[in-house]
């Protein structure tokens, strides 16, 4: 106590009561929050490095032309097998055309063929007969020229009738001989047209399904002069204009799907230590605040670093190194009752915080997946209408009908 001063109190002790007072509140805050680390944030990961990312659907040609309408526009919504882009039919029309005259011909030529086969045959029989014919021929020559040298020594006959006969005798062994090679050659002829048409049908001829398989490309063709929506979306980033001349391959526009949106989260490389996937995450948006929450789960962690697959990647044996704290992506997947209810859109900021209580899951992938990603049927058309229009066709040539695919 100050003795110089009875009536003020004693400031040195009021301090260090102070003093006390705030350090016990400091053990205490650093006490309870060591408590609360322990039960509650040890088991969460966040970052706010995090953005909504969603595949983009590009629509490109499969085959090149003038485009001449447009049937959507940015920010529409387009269902799958929809019309996007129509280009100028004139070129594939006529295309198709050809190769319906095409098939025409041939199913004709074919036609020719199998006839052919008969009219050989026949050929082959007639130059059998004239084989036969000439063997009597050749057999009465024979005779003649004996009977008369058996004269000669009589004299009845002269040397002029003996070589008269000798002449006839050895015209008779000539056109046999031009008779046999005329079976032969019938009988290749026969036999080469069998060659062509044998264990098939007019219908069926490999000439006549090649001929098939033009018309069906030019069909296809004919049928991408319009180009559909591969999936239901949105439209974005549209290029072309009316008017364009189009390659194959080149992107015109794009079609997102926001009901299958999901978040790329860049955590800390030190922050991958308890990521699992399935563990359950937490997020919200910027664009709705902190008063609206979206659920999902840790679909996957990445192969790699961001650096790693930058366009540039960072050339770390300089001298002038710097440690840099790398970010994995983790990939969240979403809940889409949710999404349909409060829509994301492409690149949009988010908040995430995992779970991580619960580390049985592992941090990659060990299966792989069941069912494809993503398909569509919008590029593949009826096959009905094209084989009707070939079985037309080759019913109309023939002079029949056909089975559908006889």
């Amino acid at each position: 106590m100050n003795t110089d001063n009875p009536g003020k109190p004693d400031l040195s002790r009021t301090r260090r009561v102070v003093l006390l007072a705030i350090t016990a509140a400091l053990g205490f805050a650093a006490i309870a929050y060591a408590v609360y680390w322990y039960l509650y944030e040890r088991h969460y990961e966040s970052t706010d490095n995090a953005y909504v990312a969603g595949s983009l659907v590009l629509i490109t040609p499969q085959i090149g032309g003038t485009v001449v309408a447009i049937e959507a526009d940015e920010t529409d919504l387009v269902r799958a097998g929809q019309a996007l882009v129509k280009l100028d039919a004139a070129d594939a029309q006529v295309s198709l055309a050809q190769a319906e005259a095409q098939l025409a011909q041939t199913v004709r030529e074919v036609r020719t063929l199998y006839a052919n086969n008969a009219s050989l045959a026949a050929a082959v029989a007639l130059r059998e007969a004239e084989v036969v014919t000439a063997q009597s021929d050749l057999a009465r020559a024979r005779d003649d020229l004996q009977r008369r040298q058996s004269l000669a020594s009589t004299g009845a006959v002269s040397d002029e009738e003996i070589g008269h006969a000798q002449t006839a005798f050895a015209n008779a062994q000539s056109a046999l001989g031009a008779a046999q090679a005329a079976v032969r050659a019938a009988r290749e002829q026969l036999v080469a047209n069998q060659a062509l048409t044998a264990g098939t049908t007019p219908a069926n001829h490999p000439n006549v399904q090649r001929a098939a398989e033009g018309v069906r490309a030019a069909y296809l063709a004919r049928g991408r002069v319009e180009l559909p929506a591969p999936v239901t979306g949105y439209v974005a980033k549209r290029s072309v204009q009316v008017g364009s001349r189009v390659q194959v391959g080149a992107p015109l526009m794009a079609i997102v799907q926001l009901d299958r949106v999901w978040v790329e989260a860049n955590f800390k490389e030190v922050q991958l230590r308890d990521l699992r996937i399935g563990q359950p995450v937490t997020l919200t948006a910027d664009l709705y605040g902190g008063g609206v929450e979206y659920h999902g789960t840790v679909a996957g962690l990445g192969a790699g670093t961001g650096a790693a697959f930058a366009l540039l990647p960072a050339q770390n044996a300089t001298g002038n190194w710097i440690k840099v704290v790398q970010r994995v992506p983790v990939r969240i997947a979403l809940e889409p009752r949710e999404l349909a209810t409060k829509p994301l859109r492409v690149g949009l900021s988010m908040q995430v915080t995992v779970d991580v209580a619960d580390r049985s899951g592992s941090m990659l992938a060990t299966t792989p997946p069941a069912q494809p990603a993503a398909t569509t049927t919008a590029f593949t058309p009826p096959s009905q209408v094209v084989d009707a229009l070939i079985d037309r066709i080759v019913a109309a040539n023939l002079g029949h009908a056909v089975g559908a695919r006889d």
